[in-house]
């Protein structure tokens, strides 16, 4: 007897991409990472720009994708940002903004980053839509 054919949708294979969440507020620290866990997302985290910087420095897989707050305390989104670019090792890795800042726009343009949702971020969908649409 031949065996079964099962054909998966696209949605059902595992996310093998990994994040790193950079974030100064616990809660929303926890939040993301919990959101992105349940969905197969390998997950790091930093609660600022410097701590993210050494731990980049430090692994050897790096991330798909990094979540990035602009005003954090230490080392600043911008901050990091700028440090990251001028590494080549890190250079490449695609960086989605996260900030209440009204004038994202306008600070994000300049950093190159390759998307920016606002917060509180009240469509999780959207976010989903840019973490997929980058590490996809």
């Amino acid at each position: 007897m031949p065996e079964p054919q099962v054909q998966y949708k696209e949605m059902d294979a595992p996310k093998t991409k990994h994040i790193l969440i950079v974030e100064d507020s616990p809660d929303l620290q926890v939040l993301l990472a919990r959101m992105f866990k349940a969905e197969g997302y390998p997950i790091s985290q930093a609660y600022n720009g410097k701590e993210a910087l050494e731990w980049l420095h430090s692994t050897n897989e790096l991330p798909s994708l990094i979540l990035l707050d602009i005003m954090m305390p230490v080392m600043d989104g911008i901050e990091f940002r700028q440090a990251q670019k001028t590494d080549p090792r890190l250079s490449s890795i695609p960086v989605v903004v996260m900030t209440a800042d009204s004038n994202a726009r306008g600070k994000t343009d300049p950093l190159g980053v390759s998307d920016f949702i606002r917060k509180p971020i009240s469509d999780i969908d959207e976010l989903f839509e840019i973490v997929d649409r980058l590490t996809g």
